[in-house]
């Protein structure tokens, strides 16, 4: 039988008010001595709010660090600074904090707590760490998160094209899932069903109310939480990402103006939903409930941009089969980003 092993957290708060109890579910799990990552430019109330909540409370809060580069340089540096004898380290606020505090947990072998601020995508649960390195953007191995604390008003209240970017990331499940089982009917590439069957839920529950309140939040937050589980599970990306992906990983090295990593997602899954021949009509069609076209209707895509990272996409993984491995989809691309309603509205060029 083929085994692996598997972690998953153990520590999962998804409620309003849960960044105020960080302290206390801190205590619980038995920690004394804690290191905490914060994002730079986390706002003053949160930062207040962050260091309330271990006031009064039985934990060695040292260091607290803020982080603005999402390298592995910083990472290195902020680990060998990491004072003897911590025994968890928590991250808190966009996905740069998360990831470089992500990163310094697998290196230390400590218990890492994820705290996110936003829901804009699947990283804060998930088994890497999206770091730069040498300048060049990188995804490097880390260990699920050993907590995942998610204040849902705090997310709420985070900026909509966050909300937006999450609802992106979320919705590419069904063109990865679909490109999974491409790569498996051409190349024999493994498929893990339950794994692959949980991504796919995670989209349809999120359907079933995609509005932005604290319902709606907190179904984006378990989506987004059970896709980075769906990863661990099957020791792979494949759960999340496919061909969508590679077209935004090849914006983000081409592009003059990356966007956020949502947003591109969103718009790519919907893309190659139709090169697929899937139902696109339903990731359209969640797309327009939520508004995401809105986020470009004063800052719209460039189409030349687009089609040159479409060219590049195939090569940015080797071995990694999609749809755009299949034939040379470029044509129907260029015809789609011209011609197809939805995708008119959001490019210039």
């Amino acid at each position: 039988m083929n085994t692996r092993q598997v972690f998953l957290p153990t520590l999962v708060r998804v409620k309003p008010g849960a960044l105020d109890r960080l302290g206390i579910y801190a205590e619980r799990q038995g920690f004394t001595r804690i290191a905490v990552l914060h994002s730079a430019d986390l706002i003053a109330p949160l930062m207040q709010r962050l260091h309330a909540a271990f006031v009064g409370r039985t934990l060695t809060v040292n260091p607290i660090i803020s982080v603005a580069d999402a390298s592995f340089e910083s990472a290195a540096a902020i680990f060998g600074t990491l004072p003897a004898g911590t025994e968890a380290v928590i991250g808190c606020g966009g996905g740069k904090a998360l990831d470089v505090a992500k990163y310094i947990a697998f290196l230390a072998k400590l218990p890492y707590v994820a705290v996110p601020t936003s829901l804009s995508n699947d990283g804060f649960c998930s088994p890497q760490s999206s770091l730069t390195m040498a300048g060049k953007r990188r995804s490097l191995p880390s260990r699920m998160p050993f907590g995942v604390v998610v204040d849902t008003e705090v997310c709420r209240q985070a900026p909509l094209p966050l909300w937006w970017s999450g609802v992106g990331d979320l919705v590419s499940k069904f063109t990865a899932v679909r490109d999974w089982k491409l790569a498996f009917h051409a190349h024999g590439t493994p498929i893990d069903d339950l794994a692959a069957l949980l991504s796919d839920a995670t989209v349809f529950q999120f359907i079933a109310r995609p509005e932005r309140d604290p319902a709606g939040i907190q179904l984006l937050a378990s989506a987004l939480l059970l896709n980075g589980i769906a990863m661990e599970m099957c020791g792979s990306s494949r759960p999340a990402s496919g061909s969508e992906h590679l077209i935004s990983h090849a914006l983000d090295a081409s592009s003059k103006r990356p966007r956020l990593h949502g947003l591109q997602v969103g718009v790519a899954t919907y893309l190659v939903s139709q090169l697929q021949r899937g139902d696109h009509e339903v990731v359209g069609g969640l797309l327009d409930r939520v508004g995401f076209w809105d986020a470009f209707t004063k800052d719209p895509l460039d189409r030349g941009e687009w089609l040159v990272a479409a060219q590049r996409a195939p090569e940015i993984k080797t071995g990694f089969h999609t749809i755009l491995s299949e034939r040379d989809c470029l044509p129907e691309i260029t015809r789609l980003l011209a011609e197809d309603p939805r995708l008119r509205r959001v490019f210039v060029g």
